[in-house]
């Protein structure tokens, strides 16, 4: 075994959704630097998602759209399918939140949360599923679904629809991976803690107090989620099968004062 090629992605095809900024941004980053041969971008906002392909350099290729709808998916997977033959990797990162009284939770607030977060990464992976199957040969495809802490204990805050996508979403993951394991695509999960983005703006507006929940002492940072990310990718990672990863400083297994501000900030 080649050691030093355990964690490099060379020559792979990725595409990561909500990759414009936040976690998605850090996660296409990372796998540029490890040796993606390109990345695919996708996100609502034309302008946000063409800056941010345009800072990564060639090797990021920007396709914006929206998922959240069954016709925004297809015409994604039909893009992707006219540019490319394989994808070695598919990363569901896209995501919503909304926050309200248990008394005023509008359905809306529940429909978009459970649509975007858990319906579009199902339904994405199986359109996709003849490109991720085309690449399975060699070394297998893999499909990392993100979902949060906050999927696998509840936080203060009145995210109900957040909270119940994100633990639908790593119960999923271990379903499809059963699944998708027969055809040598490795589904996992990653479970971020705090990480700065405009979804946790607790942690990117002031990180110093999101920091006095977090038993390391700080927020996530883009080491923290592209080093997960890449080790679930590359072979290093090919035998974590419908695992949910926790990137979190140790919120979910540490010890945390009574008193912290809750760093997940939703």
């Amino acid at each position: 075994m080649d050691f030093a090629k355990l964690f490099s992605l060379e020559g792979r095809v990725a595409v990561v959704t909500g990759g414009s900024r936040g976690i998605g941004e850090m996660i296409a980053e990372g796998f540029i630097a490890a040796g993606c041969e390109r990345v695919y971008v996708t996100a609502r906002k034309v302008e946000v998602v063409q800056k941010t392909a345009a800072r990564l350099g060639p090797k990021c290729i920007a396709l914006p759209g929206d998922i959240s709808t069954t016709a925004g998916i297809e015409a994604l997977a039909e893009d992707l399918r006219a540019r490319e033959s394989r994808i070695d990797i598919l990363v569901n990162n896209a995501g919503a939140a909304w926050g309200a009284e248990f008394t005023e939770f509008p359905e809306a607030g529940w429909d978009k949360v459970m649509n975007l977060n858990v319906k579009t990464p199902f339904f994405l992976t199986q359109k996709l599923h003849d490109l991720l199957k085309a690449a399975a040969t060699d070394h297998p495809a893999k499909v990392i679904n993100i979902a949060s802490i906050d999927g696998l204990r509840p936080n203060p805050w009145e995210t109900y629809s957040y909270q119940a996508s994100k633990s639908a979403l790593i119960h999923l993951t271990r379903r499809m991976a059963a699944r998708l394991i027969k055809d040598n695509i490795v589904a996992s999960c990653i479970c971020p803690g705090a990480f700065p983005s405009e979804m946790n703006k607790a942690a990117a507006r002031n990180p110093d107090a999101s920091a006095k929940g977090i038993p390391s002492r700080r927020v996530g940072t883009i080491e923290d989620m592209a080093g997960g990310a890449i080790y679930l990718a590359s072979r290093a990672g090919d035998y974590v099968v419908g695992t949910p990863l926790p990137i979190d400083g140790g919120i979910v297994n540490g010890w945390v004062p009574q008193d912290a501000v809750d760093p997940s900030g939703h």
